[in-house]
């Protein structure tokens, strides 16, 4: 277990399934945890599960060592200038990891961002919903100011739900799309088969609700996966399943240009 204490900015389906992950693994505890949000009534589930929430993102920054960055990429420059805007510096800014998760977002614009931490400490990674049953897949690299202490700790924390490795911040956006949005292909590939079963007069119903709860988790409005889960309906399965992933890796790269 980590003696650690592990915040949130942002509490969608990326934030909880590596919250719930390390939770439900024995990682961490609840009470390790703080999570933020725009509105409490969003952050309901992270209460179902015993962890405290707030809708003040500095509460995040100030309090926990391990601070996830889970918002969407457009928000990310309102977000960082209201941290900016309320930060208290503090002697321990400079021990505190921060870990994105955002599509797109370069470390160089990341570290900019929140240039106003002392000694920022930033690493992007790119998970993926699966890590909530520990069977998930993340890449992640690291700025300049991250140690090796830094990097173990956070390993630790990604390797155990799932696996983990550390690559060049010039191959994330390739990963991404493999193993970021890749979920989501497969889901289809198993949507396909299911209306199969449907056309030989299969109840399909119970299928197809599994289905969409499964993807719908993982294709946000307008985000890469449903790019490449638009390819997979275009053409011939493995061809389509390359285009998916050059497709979704294009436009994680796209989304951080979006998001300046």
């Amino acid at each position: 277990m980590l003696d650690e204490k592990i915040g949130f900015i942002g509490g969608g389906n990326m934030a909880f399934a590596i919250g719930s992950g390390l939770i439900n693994r024995g990682i961490i505890k609840t009470d390790q945890v703080l999570v933020s949000g725009p509105t409490l009534e969003h952050l309901q589930r992270w209460r179902d599960l015993g962890v405290a929430t707030t809708n003040d993102n500095n509460q995040v920054v100030d309090k926990m060592d391990t601070i996830f960055i889970c918002v969407k990429p457009h928000i990310l420059k309102p977000c960082a200038e209201e941290l900016k805007r309320n930060h208290r510096p503090s002697s321990k800014d400079k021990d505190k990891v921060f870990v994105s998760v955002l599509a797109g977002v370069n470390l160089k614009d990341l570290e900019a961002s929140f240039s106003f931490i002392d000694n920022l400490k930033m690493i992007r990674c790119m998970p993926n919903t699966p890590m909530q049953v520990s069977e998930g897949c993340t890449v992640y690299s690291s700025g300049s100011h991250v140690v090796e202490h830094d990097l173990e700790k956070v390993h630790i924390m990604l390797n155990s739900l799932g696996i983990a490795q550390h690559i060049p911040e010039s191959m994330i956006n390739a990963v991404s799309g493999l193993s970021g949005c890749g979920p989501a292909f497969v889901y289809t590939i198993i949507e396909a088969l299911a209306d199969g079963a449907v056309k030989m007069v299969f109840p399909g119903k119970w299928l197809y609700n599994l289905l969409y709860k499964w993807s719908d988790e993982v294709c946000s409005p307008g985000g890469a996966t449903i790019v490449g889960v638009h390819e997979l309906e275009k053409g011939n399965l493995r061809a389509t399943l390359m285009n998916a992933v050059e497709s979704s890796s294009k436009r994680c790269a796209d989304l951080g240009c979006n998001g300046k």
